[in-house]
């Protein structure tokens, strides 16, 4: 490293914040220029892109070790990992004793400056002999007799030489002031907080943006944290008092729940401070203390659970200290600066449970973390009771459900007021007999899902529900339900919805009386059938069904048993198909099948068209033996009880025709989608969208016979009907543009077929999302013709992204997958990596065996591009053993397009 002014990105774990900030003052008072991610960075950015930007501009990374600075799950690693892979661009310096053990086998031989255990004067020296190492004076050195010793400050009118780091700076950092060395000497003056919490856990991210939040202005505005009871407010306010206590010469906490009694509070902090005066009264010496800190810098006050921003307003301070206020409600605008604080994330759950009850694995830790919500409270509760013996996880489950107030009254949750059954019911006990309203709303909710419910179901059905009091024609009636609600931490709420923790739901639903019930039960079921967003094929209409389908599926409601119901829960079912949520939608046409089938019989309409779509999602996941024998169940049931050409019995005989070709029998499967289309022609007309399925269909049953010139004749005029009638977005309309340059592709016109290929993906992208099963399966068209352009090293791009995503969308043994899978070896070959074509069609291979049986074509393909693989990497009789049972047997093709 030079003497002169460079740029140095920071790495450090989020624990470590203060030295972070200590660095990197430091560093810019030397006229360096430093990215640290709580300085630059914004909400919302994407942190792997700056992550990225950061380490390609930074002259070097300096990185702040210490334990956490390891630990598994980090972006630390990706940062030293990246830093290491660039030479000499990695400074390390150690915040705590490190041995080589604790390290990186990379990293341990890498010399290291240490900063631990050092008074500041120290450690700005260590930190200037570790950015500067190596380089030579650009004058002579003082005389040594005459120099200051190390540590002090620069003589008056004196300036750092640019690309050094001085001893001290008197000049703070635009809109910051000069930190304190983390972990020196220096504590609090004043300190009235209570001892830290040893369990906690997690709240990195939040912890760091509510320090980003109180450092923004040189003249803090109060931040207000705000969230549902047992969120875990006031554990994460006391984690930040303690762990930035030597930042501040007065840390202060006001249990401020009554406001009344701040000025109280105010006056003990003033005593300390000796301020306050014996005769002149709690107001007087609480104004007293105000006008002083009004003066000072460095003074952190925490008005823990304060509800009324009206009666907390006059009792804020004013100055360059700062003040965090935690409570319930959010509505502190104009007051301070509010902070929503949400369930901790399913990594945090993670870490807390297995930190308090170490035996649970993480699958067991996160079955436990989603029947909880990921609550704090209702986690430490939990841990509570499970580490302390007695109650198995199973019987923990199984308490969740049958008997959720006397389980959630239960267990040690330190920190914690109150259990998350008192918690609520407090809080709704509060509320009514001032709001009633409010209590009936949420009573009702109760019934729903956990996810967010939108204020427009609630308006438009409003007539019609029976137990929310009040006029039913008044326009204001549920902003004046929410608002208390809201305000008291029982929901969440936003400009166009607002949502309910499934814990509160829970003890809501247990403290129902059987009256109450059946009456709720009603009202809930006709909200929901009034939301029905509309034609479920439709994209346009797919937000409304992503919003209300998990409520469709709430178990407490019991939607199957609500004849009102069933029309919006085939439509939901139909949704989840079209979007390609496959298994979601083979669960809920499951439900409803079984329970229809038990309740109104097996031939009627509503169960049949259930079984219709379990039919459909089943050959979806890949499962098509098994999709066959419930399609032909249904087409036997709905030929028999509704005739040959009715809709449903054709639509019956479409999908039958569908898993046939899957199968490989493609000339069973066009024998009957011929008929079908007849049918289908003569009962529904040419332009019907059905009539164009089954058209589309017969071209694709004729691709795979190999007749390719009639299949794109029938595709381009499928295509022409359905642009006109459906429109060019449309997904059936994009899925017959893909055919075509599938059909293409097998004619040998590969530059059209690449030009098609790439606009259709382009559309499904936009309209379908990256992941749905048609974007995937243009993807990997797309990929085989590229190949076949000789663009292999592009093709393998393409087609590893798609496996990746079919992998965790699909799952390893899908058709589609293995089909990917499948075209990835057979261009790994092509770029002459045979070895690792062989590995990954030798998986294939044995997939489709174990999936779709020896016989079936693709099971074939692979076999004989496995032999293929074997005998470029040396194995000629393991090639032949291999295709001694196909001898007679010819593959169709080495590449499948889809």
């Amino acid at each position: 490293m030079t003497d002169h002014a460079q740029q140095f990105f920071i790495s450090y774990a989020g624990t470590d914040r203060a030295w972070a900030e200590w660095v990197g003052w430091h560093l810019e008072q030397a006229g360096h220029r430093v990215i640290l991610d709580v300085w630059d960075w914004r909400t919302g950015d994407n942190l792997v892109q700056r992550m990225d930007e950061a380490l390609e501009g930074a002259d070097a990374v300096i990185a702040l070790f210490s334990t956490s600075y390891f630990e598994d799950e980090r972006w630390t690693t990706e940062e030293w990992t990246a830093a290491v892979a660039h030479r000499d661009r990695l400074i390390p310096l150690a915040l705590e004793p490190l041995t080589t053990s604790d390290l990186p086998r990379v990293l341990a031989a890498k010399l290291r400056k240490n900063l631990h255990g050092l008074e500041e004067a120290a450690a700005l020296t260590a930190l200037r002999e570790a950015v500067n190492s190596g380089s030579r004076p650009s004058a002579p050195p003082p005389f040594p007799g005459g120099i200051p010793s190390a540590g002090a400050l620069p003589t008056a009118g004196t300036v750092p030489t640019a690309g050094t780091v001085p001893a001290a700076a008197p000049v703070p950092a635009a809109g910051r002031s000069k930190p304190r060395l983390p972990g020196s000497a220096e504590e609090p003056r004043v300190w009235g907080v209570r001892r830290r919490n040893p369990d906690f856990a997690g709240r990195e991210t939040e912890i760091a943006r509510l320090r980003e939040s109180l450092l923004k202005e040189s003249k803090a505005v109060p931040q207000a944290l705000h969230g549902m009871g047992g969120v875990g407010k006031t554990q994460l306010a006391l984690e930040y008092a303690h762990r930035f206590a030597d930042q501040y010469d007065v840390v202060w906490w006001i249990d401020a729940e009554q406001p009344d009694e701040i000025p109280v509070h105010y006056t003990e902090l003033a005593n300390r401070l000796g301020l306050a005066k014996p005769d002149a009264g709690a107001e007087a010496n609480a104004r007293a203390l105000l006008s002083h800190l009004g003066t000072r810098e460095r003074w952190l006050l925490i008005l823990d659970n304060a509800e009324d921003p009206a009666q907390v307003e006059p009792w804020l301070a004013q100055g360059p200290g700062h003040t965090l206020i935690t409570s319930r409600n959010p509505n502190w605008a104009g007051t301070a600066r509010a902070t929503p604080l949400n369930v901790f994330t399913r990594t945090d759950s993670l870490t807390y449970l297995q930190g308090r009850a170490g035996s649970m694995d993480d699958e067991q830790a996160d079955t436990l973390a989603a029947d909880l919500g990921d609550l704090p409270l209702a986690l430490a509760q939990a841990a509570g009771v499970i580490a302390n013996g007695g109650v198995s996880l199973d019987l923990y489950h199984q308490l969740l459900v049958t008997n959720t107030t006397q389980i959630l009254e239960k267990g040690d949750a330190p920190g914690y007021p109150a259990p998350v059954a008192a918690t609520v019911t407090i809080a709704v006990d509060r509320l009514t007999d001032r709001h009633p309203d409010s209590v009936a709303l949420l009573r009702l909710v109760a019934l729903l899902g956990p996810e967010p419910i939108r204020n427009t179901w609630l308006e438009s059905v409003r007539p019609r529900l029976t137990t929310i009091p009040g006029a039913p024609d008044d326009p204001m009636w549920l902003h004046e339900a929410l608002s208390p609600l809201s305000r008291y931490g029982l929901a969440r709420t936003e400009p166009q919805s607002f949502q309910i923790h499934r814990l509160t739901q829970a003890v809501l639903r247990d403290q129902f009386l059987p009256d109450q019930s059946a009456a709720m039960r009603k009202d809930a079921t006709a909200l929901l059938s009034a939301a029905n967003p509309g034609d479920p094929q439709s994209p346009d209409n797919w937000p409304g069904w992503a919003a209300l389908t998990p409520h469709l599926t709430a178990h407490h409601l019991a939607p199957t048993e609500q004849p009102e119901l069933r029309p919006t829960l085939l439509d939901a079912a139909h949704y989840l198909i079209r979007s390609g949520q496959t298994r979601t939608a083979r669960d809920l046409a499951a439900t409803a099948h079984t329970a229809w089938a038990t309740t109104m019989g097996e031939d009627h309409p509503d169960t049949l068209t259930s079984a219709q779509f379990l039919g459909h999602a089943t050959a979806d996941l890949g499962e098509h033996a098994e999709a066959r024998r419930i399609i032909e169940d249904t087409l036997t049931r709905r030929r028999r009880t509704l005739g040959d050409d009715h809709p449903d019995a054709l639509q019956s005989a479409n999908d039958l025709a569908n898993v046939l070709d899957n199968l490989g029998e493609h000339t069973e499967s066009r024998r009957i989608i011929e008929d079908t289309l007849t049918r289908r022609r003569r009962t529904l007309g040419d332009d019907h969208p059905h009539t164009l399925q089954s058209a589309h269909n017969l071209a694709a049953s004729l691709h795979h016979l190999g007749e390719h010139t009639e299949s794109r004749r029938i595709l381009e005029d499928t295509l022409t009907r359905q642009r006109r009638t459906l429109g060019d977005d449309h997904p059936d309309t994009l899925q017959s543009a893909h055919s075509i340059a599938a059909s293409l592709h097998s004619l040998g016109e590969h530059t059209e077929s690449v030009r098609i290929d790439q606009e259709t993906l382009a559309r499904l992208r936009r309209i379908l999302g990256d992941d749905h099963p048609d974007t995937l399966q243009s993807a990997h068209n797309l990929a085989v013709t590229l190949h076949d352009l000789g663009e292999h090293t592009k093709a393998r791009r393409i087609i590893e992204d798609t496996l990746t995503r079919q992998r965790r969308t699909l799952g390893d043994d899908h058709p589609h997958t293995l089909q990917s899978a499948h075209n990835l070896a057979v261009t790994l070959h092509s770029l002459r990596q045979y070895a690792a074509a062989a590995q990954l069609l030798d998986d294939v291979r044995n997939r489709l065996r174990r999936t779709l049986g020896d016989e079936h074509p693709d099971t074939v393909d692979a076999t004989h591009s496995l032999a293929k693989a074997l005998i470029a990497v040396g194995k000629p009789f393991a090639a032949q053993r291999l295709l001694t049972p196909q001898k007679q047997k010819k593959s169709r093709s080495r590449r499948k397009r889809k």
